[in-house]
């Protein structure tokens, strides 16, 4: 999943990661960040302007009139200057090296690994710490002259957001698992990705794309934004598929087992809404749950109001060779070979 919500672990790279065996994420997190930031050592740490206030016995930048005064009456032969200066302890630099040091806190990581990490903590030496618990995430901008750290982000985003929690007596520890919210979006991210990369070549349009409610009126404008998670087109068929990842993917009504009836509204609605607006296309709908162990899993097929829409399940806990033929079933069966 991770290989493909960030297809940037497709390069050379990171290829022989998929022949290792990992016990726990945490000692994969661990493998991929040493090889990404080994990477980015040999291109060079991303490096930042940031405002330096300094003491010299030469002006450099802008000279500080009040600093320089008070430098005066203090007896000190120094001018008080403020200037810019390229620097690597900048907000990103920080992230990854309080990751690393997560990481090799964790009794979760191999050793081999951890020695590893330490070795690459030596050109971090420059960048301060920094509280992962303070970090704000949605701040972070991303340009061109950094678009290399976004893979590196993403994984010390899923590190310390999803596998850290604290004790009560105030040392760290790292979860089994990352929780039910994120691994929705991994899963998400992992399905549109995967239509992405391998039908691209067949001209299959996989996006997750904003639906435009056909509806009229000065109220509409009020309506909440609909987007799919991933939207399937090809000639004049289009496929809306929901990924939903919960713990229990059926819900109890008077001791009965019955698919979530607001995935259903809201398939339901996606389907109907874009089909009132590309007209004359065949659109369907489907929500794709990740299987869980209970024993009643969601599973159907029905005509509603002249479209199609499916609910299946994508088992994780399977060799990647049957997810792939899952996924390329539902491309089969629903656009390229549909009749």
């Amino acid at each position: 999943m991770l290989s493909y919500a960030f297809n940037v672990l497709m390069q050379d790279k990171y290829s022989k990661i998929e022949t290792e065996r990992f016990e726990n994420v945490a000692d994969l997190f661990a493998e991929i960040l040493f090889r990404g930031i080994s990477q980015q050592i040999k291109q060079g740490l991303y490096r930042e302007y940031i405002d330096v206030e300094e003491n010299l016995p030469v002006l450099r930048g802008k000279l500080d009139i009040n600093g320089t005064v008070k430098n005066r009456v203090e007896r000190k032969v120094a001018l008080a200057c403020s200037y810019d200066e390229l620097s690597e302890d900048n907000l990103f630099n920080r992230i990854i090296k309080a990751t690393v040091l997560l990481l090799i806190r964790s009794e979760k990581v191999k050793a081999a690994r951890k020695k590893q990490l330490k070795k690459i903590l030596i050109c971090f030496s420059a960048v301060d710490n920094i509280d992962i618990f303070s970090i704000k995430w949605d701040i972070l901008k991303f340009r061109k002259n950094n678009q290399s750290y976004k893979m590196l982000i993403n994984i010390c985003y899923f590190t310390v957001k999803g596998l850290l929690y604290s004790e009560r007596n105030g040392k760290y520890k790292m979860a089994d698992f990352l929780d039910e919210q994120r691994m929705c979006r991994l899963y998400e991210k992992f399905i549109l990705e995967y239509y992405r990369y391998h039908y691209k070549n067949q001209k299959v349009k996989a996006t997750a794309s904003f639906i435009e409610w056909a509806a009229e009126g000065e109220a509409a404008y009020f309506l909440p934004a609909m987007k799919s998670d991933v939207m399937l087109e090809y000639q004049n068929k289009t496929l809306i598929i929901d990924a939903k990842y919960y713990a229990r993917n059926m819900q109890i009504q008077y001791s009965k087992s019955t698919f979530h009836s607001h995935n259903l509204y809201q398939i339901f609605t996606y389907v109907k809404n874009y089909n009132v607006n590309k007209k004359g296309n065949d659109v369907s709908g489907m929500l794709l749950y990740a299987k869980t162990d209970e024993e009643i899993q969601p599973d159907g097929d029905f005509m509603m109001s002249g479209n199609r829409i499916s609910i299946k399940t994508l088992d994780l806990n399977t060799p990647f060779s049957e997810i792939r033929e899952r996924l390329d079933y539902i491309i089969s069966e629903y656009l390229i070979n549909r009749n």
